[in-house]
């Protein structure tokens, strides 16, 4: 890493998304590709025993080349082929996370089922005024629901991607302490927020309105706001990886070398004795460059 991209994070992230063109690229076409090859087998028919068996063996392929997509661009990301693992053993790690966050998903997903009735019961724990006032239904409701997705977009993503970068990478000889840093990082929970913003609460907004137009205006419409969320959601993501790659592969500030703010001129003004005063070697008595003995 050079000097440069060292000191200016942003730097660094465009560096490293020239350098990974083709996985980047891929992450927008064989995305798609696999998009539409889910929607294909959803249309498979189940009549005959080898038919059963494809749509058996179909989500494998298709999980199995979401995971190699995945593991190359996290990997030319993050770029570091000193701790690099063969990259099937990095699928298999990042298979091991996508399973973690499946199950998260799933407990999301029962939370968001019990909301209605964890606001009943909440609401029914207030006092009178309360009820009627502040902790009334629908503002627990909503305040639940906001919950479950700050939890499902914002804390899951920002929690679980460090540790597939890092295991897709290096497998199972992870940085802990870099993970640990980049976890209390502030720049990368600013990060997560904004791509939650962007590629999942804005696009949710393009379908409230009500339809208007011809049948083919309509049709258009609907085509044109389904990119736009694609192309919103798939940039998020890349940004976000490469990010990632950013703040995981910056080097730990050294004690000895301060921040630039924290940095004081040496002997600059009268020094009082006692206060932060400079000892300098004493001259040596063996002889000096004249030859005197």
């Amino acid at each position: 890493m050079s000097e440069v991209a060292a000191a200016n994070p942003l730097n660094d992230l465009f560096r490293r998304l020239r350098s990974s063109t083709a996985w980047v690229a891929a992450q927008f076409w064989a995305t798609l590709l696999l998009i539409f090859a889910g929607a294909a087998w959803t249309r498979l028919p189940d009549s005959y025993a080898w038919q059963v068996g494809l749509t058996l063996f179909v989500p494998l392929v298709l999980l199995a080349a979401a995971l190699l997509l995945e593991a190359g661009t996290m990997r030319k990301l993050f770029h570091d082929e000193e701790r690099r693992v063969p990259l099937w053993l990095g699928v298999l790690t990042l298979l091991v996370w996508a399973a973690i966050a499946w199950a998260a998903w799933a407990l999301l997903d029962w939370c968001s089922d019990q909301i209605p009735e964890w606001a009943g019961y909440l609401n029914s724990r207030a006092s009178a005024h309360m009820r009627a006032t502040l902790f009334t239904y629908d503002h627990i409701q909503s305040w639940l629901t906001f919950l479950v997705w700050v939890f499902r977009w914002i804390a899951l993503p920002a929690k679980l991607i460090p540790y597939a970068i890092a295991s897709a990478q290096s497998g199972w000889r992870l940085p802990w302490r870099r993970i640990i840093r980049l976890l209390f990082n502030w720049r990368w929970w600013l990060a997560v927020i904004i791509a939650a913003l962007l590629a999942v609460e804005w696009p949710s907004h393009f379908f409230t309105g009500e339809p208007h137009g011809t049948v083919s205006h309509q049709v258009w419409s609907v085509m044109l706001k389904l990119a736009g969320a694609y192309l919103l959601a798939v940039i998020c993501w890349v940004l976000l990886l490469a990010w990632c790659a950013v703040l995981l592969s910056r080097p730990r500030p050294s004690k000895a070398e301060p921040d630039d703010d924290s940095l004081v001129p040496a002997l600059v003004g009268p020094t009082p004795l006692g206060e932060d005063s400079v000892k300098l070697p004493l001259p040596e008595s063996g002889g000096d460059s004249s030859g005197n003995a």
